[in-house]
């Protein structure tokens, strides 16, 4: 199956890519661009925590005091 490119950017960096990587095609360095980048994703979604488990870590700290003034406690921390 060909791969067609149309846009002139992604060719561009399509073709500097396979310069650089030593790639016999420019369709190697791009199936080795998304391999890398899937390899990056699963990588990494394993360590992000999801939407849900951030507002349960929020949930866990309870609730903020609404008397709280930010401008107040960093004045304070810059005072001598």
């Amino acid at each position: 199956m060909a791969l067609y490119i149309k846009d002139q950017k992604v060719d561009d960096l399509a073709a500097k890519v396979q310069k650089l990587t030593g790639a016999k095609s420019k369709t190697e360095a791009v199936r080795e661009c998304l391999e890398e980048k899937v390899r990056f994703i699963e990588a990494n979604a394993k360590r992000l925590p999801t939407l849900d488990e951030l507002r349960a870590r929020v949930a866990a700290m309870g609730p903020s005091d609404p008397d709280f003034d930010m401008k107040k406690f960093s004045d304070e921390l810059y005072e001598d």
